[in-house]
């Protein structure tokens, strides 16, 4: 009887998380479509094919939906840049990682969206999440990794963490946004101007020579460090998603 017992409820659970991760999916796709103001409870239960009810059964209100969305989707894009870096063996340095960033989000339609501040598709998300607690530590454990590299001789020294950030933010944002400013026969392709962002880090941080083995080896760890963190604190906060509901 426990033993059917047990087997009841994991089928239970599975169903429950299959069907969660079923809403969030029609809460992407649909705010994609529409935004955040325009997309309710009511619009996310058509899209998923469950009865309004059933989405309070997962969270209790439309806020703490969208919260758990967005959880996941950073989930999804760290993991998706941790796997890139990996494959790239200079995966680790700061144009790179960077690289690696910019085209995992574009394949990420809401994470794009938050890193470029995106009212008209996030509304209030996309304020309140670059003043989160958890915004903050990431910050802070980019530093460590930008720090890491400085030890190494990787990038400049005469240049502080500070202004180094609001750099490559410049950079890295300013080449997101500039497409839809040009003409038609002014644009590239996303891609390319990723690499194009890429290649302008480099000349800006990174010194001509190559990198010392045990250099990369050095900011690779520091890099897992920071990645690491940055998964711990999303595991962290969906675990506390899981409990709120």
């Amino acid at each position: 009887m426990v033993k059917q017992h047990n087997e009841h409820t994991t089928q239970s659970d599975a169903k429950r998380q299959e069907r969660a991760q079923r809403i969030l999916d029609a809460a992407a796709e649909l705010v994609r479509r529409w935004g955040y103001g325009k997309t309710t409870i009511d619009d996310i239960a058509r899209q998923a094919g469950v009865a309004k009810g059933t989405i309070y059964l997962h969270w209790k209100t439309r806020e703490d939906l969208f919260r758990a969305l967005m959880i996941r989707e950073e989930q999804t894009l760290a993991n998706d840049i941790k796997q890139r870096i990996a494959n790239d063996p200079q995966g680790t340095t700061l144009h790179s990682m960077l690289k690696h960033m910019l085209l995992a989000m574009l394949k990420n339609p809401l994470m794009k969206a938050a890193f470029l501040g995106d009212t008209l598709m996030l509304g209030e998300m996309a304020r309140t999440r670059h003043g989160s607690r958890r915004s903050i530590e990431r910050l802070t454990s980019f530093n460590d990794y930008f720090e890491a590299l400085r030890s190494q001789g990787l990038i400049r020294t005469d240049i502080g963490l500070k202004e180094g950030a609001y750099v490559i933010s410049a950079i890295a944002i300013g080449f997101l946004l500039v497409n839809p400013l040009l003409p038609d026969e002014a644009k590239i392709p996303d891609e390319e101007a990723v690499e194009l962002m890429a290649e302008t880090i480099r000349r800006t941080f990174e010194p001509d020579k190559p990198a010392p083995p045990e250099a990369l080896q050095a900011a690779s760890h520091a890099l897992d460090q920071y990645l690491d963190h940055t998964l711990e604190g999303m595991r962290e906060a969906s675990r506390q998603e899981m409990e709120r509901e």
